[in-house]
């Protein structure tokens, strides 16, 4: 317990931090948006820009809004598809986060990118500039995938990962503190001795045997999952930065972490 409590610490202290908001923490299970918990999310989001924290969000939620939109009831197979359903939900994902956003005297800019941004030198470095100058104007930049020119970013086998694997580059890319992945499970869970499963308070490491706990996602509306999160929190625990897993459905639950409760699984930087 002392260890986690001296952990936690750090994510109190955090100034600079990446915040990933999956699929389905951000969309009702037909894929339209949830604005009533988005309106939660965005205020404990503002508040922290309120405080001087530098926030960057990496919202998934695009193609499941188009999916919504456009009728389809499964997440398309072919790529054609799925950067209609990206074009489509994207314009409705800004919209809302720009009204929200609004309501809390707060400004949002839009950042779309592609692997290919961080493998050449000059647009990972306008990236970073453009993304840093929004911070410093108190801007919160909302990043997601720009999967409607992608061709192999949005494959299930190619991908970032549902933009887990995004928001950890960031954390390299802005130097960020702290990464907070939020998903709708409670953390990372380990069987225990009895056979059942305990969420994880902390990980001072992630190994082969910590991946192999862990099933691949099945869901329609996003492509990502626990091997998924804990692969991003490795990327970004080797930038010296902490990460946190967390239940995004769960009321407050920017705040709490924040606040240093024990929720979430936090994982530890490495030194």
């Amino acid at each position: 317990m002392k260890k986690s409590l001296r952990y936690r610490e750090s994510v109190v202290d955090a100034r600079r931090i990446v915040i990933k908001l999956g699929s389905r923490v951000l969309v009702k299970s037909t894929g339209k948006p949830d604005s009533r918990h988005m309106r939660s999310l965005v205020k404990q989001i503002a508040a922290l820009n309120r405080e001087g924290r530098e926030v960057v969000v990496v919202s998934s939620g695009a193609i499941g809004a188009g999916m919504e939109a456009l009728g389809m009831k499964k997440r398309p197979a072919k790529l054609p598809d799925l950067q209609m359903a990206a074009a489509v939900g994207q314009c409705r994902l800004m919209s809302r986060y720009d009204d929200l956003f609004a309501a809390e005297s707060c400004r949002v800019g839009q950042v779309l990118l592609t692997r290919a941004n961080f493998q050449h030198k000059i647009r990972m470095t306008n990236a970073r500039r453009t993304i840093e100058n929004l911070l410093r104007h108190h801007v919160v930049p909302i990043i997601n995938e720009n999967d409607t020119v992608a061709d192999e970013e949005i494959k299930a086998d190619l991908s970032f990962g549902d933009n887990d694997h995004l928001s950890a580059l960031l954390v390299k890319l802005i130097r960020a503190d702290l990464l907070l992945l939020l998903t709708t499970v409670n953390g990372f869970y380990k069987r225990v001795a009895s056979g059942r499963t305990q969420r994880t308070s902390y990980l001072e490491s992630i190994t082969p045997s910590t991946l192999r706990c862990v099933t691949k996602s099945t869901s329609a509306l996003s492509k990502g999952g626990m091997r998924s999160k804990l692969s991003a929190a490795q990327i970004a625990t080797k930038a010296g930065a902490t990460a946190v897993i967390a239940n995004g459905r769960s009321a407050d639950i920017v705040t709490r972490i924040m606040d240093g409760d024990d929720v979430g699984t936090i994982v530890v930087p490495v030194m």
